[in-house]
């Protein structure tokens, strides 16, 4: 409002107005501060001026107050007398809503926000379903089965499906990949139904959020992007994984700008303590190598959080622009985190930092922000200013208007089922079943086929045998005939043989007659018989 090329956030203890330079702030910061101490009124304040200058917001709701930016602030005595201590009226202030997109992973209180299966990646995916580290190498294993098979995953049965089919090859893929576990498969699939249960089969669909969405203006003004999460922040993990995740999609999408007057977006991440408990080592380095070079992309992020010291010293040390709300020690570890939280300001002599953040009022804040020339400010001590929005929640109306009214309520209200890894390995499944099923017909056919060939070969076998065995008895009773003519005649030749000799030659005649006739008789009915 004092001025329009920088952020005015408070006033310090001279009355003199608390700048965060624009070009500074993708340099990322940090809001801390105990319960009830101004962190959402810091929050707001801040959102409010960056979309003023143009640039687009994203925020999580996890008390159901920030949707309330939607509409005007409601005057009091109370404002007015902020207004008033401030100087603000001379400014210009007056009530305001902003432009306001509502999100909802769950689709309720909120744009559908889906992402797929893919997207979310195993290293994230496995952080929401809770895996151990080799749970986790083995979901990295079945997410690079998919890419080499060219399975898309969708939705959360895409993976189900992918699993049990890989649980049903393992030997297939056990020299390319390794042995897989039945068992590790199977809990990773009772995770998953887990993950369901808790509307895992909602947010795992299509279509997928297209995070250039929310680089919108309206009217000059960014886009103030809500994430409702009054029910998501019951799920700390998947929580704090998903927020994660659109930092990596903000990150993975947006090329590189180097420095730029103002960022092209700021990310406010709150509850951010939830993301770094039980954090593993993989991912804290994901999170700071994308904090680290995001800011290449001209994003800032601002992580807020009750306690300084649950953002790990790696990720501290990233964030230049720092506003410290009251914190109350009443331990000596409670002391020694205070301690630390005053020693990361650069000091000013003016004032004890250590004993001012112990006496902080509601809407008061230590801050330093990083100058011109990137060097943190002399830390101050300042009041916030009030926001120009309202400090409360909306209605169940106000709030269901503002979600139609949206552009982007048409394009994300229905949710698809493309064709992925679930069809194909069903499709597959069925063409298999088919095959053995046609091969088993094929083997039966030829077993049979060969089975009667034998049969047939066997039967003509017996055929032969007795063919042979009826010829040789045709035979053997021709013969046997053969020889009762051939005797009868070889008689009566002999006998008319003899008689003829005896004729001849007397009484010596006829049986000499005799026998030359009987033995020549069967001479030659023998030979002609053996014909």
């Amino acid at each position: 409002m004092l001025r329009e090329d920088k952020i005015w956030l408070a006033n310090n203890t001279a009355d003199e107005p608390v700048y965060l330079e624009p070009k500074m702030a993708n340099r990322h910061g940090l809001i801390a501060g105990a319960t009830g101490t101004g962190k959402t009124v810091t929050i707001k304040v801040m959102a409010e001026t960056f979309s003023d200058m143009g640039v687009p917001v994203f925020m999580a709701d996890v008390k159901g107050d920030i949707a309330g930016m939607m509409s005007p602030g409601i005057d009091s005595e109370d404002m007015q007398g902020r207004i008033d201590r401030f100087g603000l009226a001379e400014y210009g202030f007056e009530y305001q809503g902003y432009p306001v997109t509502l999100w909802d992973i769950y689709g309720q209180k909120g744009i559908q926000l889906r992402t797929t299966v893919s997207e979310m990646g195993p290293l994230l995916l496995a952080r929401i379903l809770g895996l151990n580290e080799l749970q986790s190498d083995i979901l990295s294993v079945i997410f690079k089965i998919a890419d080499d098979q060219g399975l898309l995953l969708v939705d959360t049965k895409d993976l189900k499906a992918l699993l049990a089919y890989v649980d049903d090859h393992a030997s297939d893929f056990a020299a390319d990949y390794g042995k897989i576990s039945s068992a590790s498969i199977g809990v990773i699939t009772r995770a998953i139904v887990t993950l369901e249960t808790a509307g895992g089969d909602t947010f795992f669909a299509e279509p997928a959020l297209n995070i250039l969405d929310w680089f919108a203006q309206d009217n000059g003004k960014g886009m103030i992007n809500i994430l409702d999460s009054s029910t998501l922040i019951n799920s700390s993990k998947l929580y704090s994984t998903f927020l994660l995740w659109m930092l990596s999609e903000l990150f993975e999408t947006l090329p590189e700008v180097g420095d730029l007057d103002k960022p092209k977006m700021v990310f406010f991440f709150d509850e951010a303590h939830l993301l770094f408990a039980d954090i593993t080592n993989t991912l804290l380095e994901k999170i700071e190598q994308v904090v680290k070079l995001i800011r290449s992309k001209g994003v800032g992020v601002y992580f807020c959080t009750q306690n300084p010291k649950d953002i790990p010293d790696s990720v501290i040390a990233q964030l230049g622009n720092k506003v410290q709300h009251g914190l109350r020690a009443f331990t000596p570890a409670d002391q020694k985190m205070v301690r630390a939280a005053a020693d990361s300001f650069r000091e000013n002599p003016d004032f004890d930092t250590y004993d001012t953040i112990l006496n902080l009022g509601t809407g008061e804040a230590v801050i330093s922000f990083l100058g011109e020339d990137g060097i943190p400010g002399v830390v101050q001590k300042a009041s916030v200013l009030p926001p120009r929005t309202l400090m409360g929640a909306v209605s169940d109306a106000e709030r269901d208007a503002k979600i139609k009214e949206s552009i982007l309520y048409s394009k994300y209200a229905v949710a698809t089922d493309p064709d992925s890894a679930y069809e194909f390995l069903q499709r597959k499944g069925i063409e298999d079943e088919e095959a053995a099923a046609a091969k088993a017909e094929a083997e039966a056919a030829e077993k049979q086929a060969a089975e009667e060939a034998k049969a047939a070969e066997k039967e003509a076998e017996k055929q032969a045998k007795a063919e042979a065995k009826a010829a040789e008895k045709e035979e053997a009773k021709r013969r046997k005939a053969a020889n009762q003519v051939g005797n009868t005649m070889a008689g009566t030749i002999g006998r008319q043989v003899g008689k003829t000799v005896g004729q001849a030659f007397g009484p010596f005649g006829k049986t000499l007659g005799g026998n030359v006739g009987a033995q020549l008789a069967r001479g030659i009915f023998g030979t002609f018989l053996k014909k």
